[in-house]
């Protein structure tokens, strides 16, 4: 196995981008993609190589993502009040738009695969490759995932 260091240095900008993705929180990117790290150089000695390093990475960082949520949840904590000032203009902007605004709430609603699916493609500007490896899958079932998210929320928004 190559030097944590390197993996650390490989593949910290697309954890983060990744879980950014998921929550949509700077703040809370950093600190689950740092948790993220932790618990892979813990554990490094778990990893078989039956499927690529990132998408090993990626697992830990969405399973640490949700039990922070699932946490954060069952002790009733305010996210925005943990976090304070953390959204940037530009989202802000964003959220503001009347139609974006329905968009997210459609997107909310999908049931998965395909909320996560068009997440990860939109949101991650993740490859089909990549997306299907997550799902162990192939990258032809993300495209139809994806196409068939995009044609749901283009009907909604009729």
């Amino acid at each position: 196995m190559t030097d944590f260091e390197e993996i650390y240095t490989k593949y910290f900008s697309d954890v983060y981008k990744y879980v950014l993705t998921l929550c949509r929180n700077e703040a809370i990117a950093e600190e689950v993609t740092q948790e993220t790290f932790f618990k892979a150089m813990r554990h490094i000695d778990q990893f078989n190589g039956s499927c690529k390093l990132y998408v090993w990475l990626y697992q830990i960082a969405k399973n640490t993502y949700f039990s922070l949520s699932k946490k954060r949840k069952r002790i009733a904590l305010d996210i925005d009040a943990d976090f304070p000032d953390i959204t940037s203009d530009i989202e802000r902007d964003y959220f503001n738009k009347e139609a974006a605004t329905r968009l997210h709430i459609l997107l909310h609603n999908l049931n998965e695969p395909y909320k996560e699916v068009f997440t990860l493609r939109v949101f991650g500007e993740l490859p089909f490759s990549q997306i299907g490896e997550l799902f162990g899958k192939t990258d032809s079932w993300a495209r139809l995932i994806f196409y068939r998210a995009k044609k749901q929320l283009q009907e909604a928004m009729k």
